[in-house]
């Protein structure tokens, strides 16, 4: 009985943690830029002496789904996407770099110009963005940052830096547990490409609701079936107990 059960029990918790995955792709449906993850389950062979016939249930994100979102406008001069595969580069926490196909941006008091998550964005030499004071700011086709100096005329443009573009193949990519898309280990150094630049836009996340809310109730079914095994153990374990009293 106790097979039974703990393969049950290992099969309840790797559905749960499905669930939580499958929750927070959920939870992110209207994150910009957001990608959902994959889940798969596989089966789980125990190792050792008697343990061979023995096979548990495992869940696990194999990947994640850097397919691009839909592209929505917005009219904010701050807020930039990439066309193709293309990506910006930005500086994470932890110093590394990470990268985004869309950025809302804002300039702070000291001039940096971070994104919406106060991530540092970087130029084509993959050093931070600093903004001088500015009128206006704007940002062309090949990410090109352009601004007229607060004590200029309107008309005086002045092209400052270039925002950090480079493609990258999505086998490269891979998610830590912070949610920063980053280069996977031993992938090659990257360099500035010529990627299209829509300002004034946003990527939407990539999360199918649809799909997600159809496996949030196949995932409470697996669960379910799961409880049920535990609860006929307990009920076929009582049953042998009774058999056994009576000798």
């Amino acid at each position: 009985m106790d097979r039974m059960l703990y393969i049950a029990m290992s099969g309840a918790k790797e559905a749960m943690l499905s669930q939580a995955n499958n929750a927070n792709n959920l939870a992110n449906a209207n994150t910009d830029g957001f990608k959902q993850d994959f889940n798969i389950f596989r089966a789980q062979h125990m190792e050792g002496p008697g343990l061979s016939t023995r096979t548990y249930s495992m869940d696990e994100r194999p990947a994640t789904d850097f397919s691009a979102g839909a592209i929505k406008v917005t009219g904010r001069e701050l807020d930039v996407v990439t066309k193709e595969d293309g990506f910006f580069g930005i500086q994470s926490p932890s110093g590394e770099e990470a990268f985004v196909r869309s950025a809302s941006m804002q300039v702070l008091e000291n001039g940096d110009l971070v994104d919406v998550k106060g991530n540092p964005m970087l130029n084509a030499t993959g050093v931070p963005i600093s903004i001088p004071p500015f009128k206006t700011v704007t940002f062309g086709d090949d990410g090109t940052i352009s601004i007229v100096p607060a004590e200029s005329p309107s008309n005086q443009l002045v092209v400052l830096d270039r925002l950090r573009l480079v493609k990258i193949d999505a086998v490269d990519l891979q998610k830590d547990l912070n949610g920063f898309t980053k280069l996977k280990e031993g992938a090659g150094p990257l360099v500035q490409e010529s990627v299209m630049v829509v300002s004034g836009a946003l990527e939407s996340s990539n999360v199918n609701t649809a799909e997600a809310l159809v496996n949030m109730i196949e995932l409470s079914r697996k669960y379910e079936l799961q409880i049920k095994m535990m609860n006929t153990t307990k009920s076929h374990a009582q049953k042998s107990d009774s058999l056994l009293s009576l000798k």
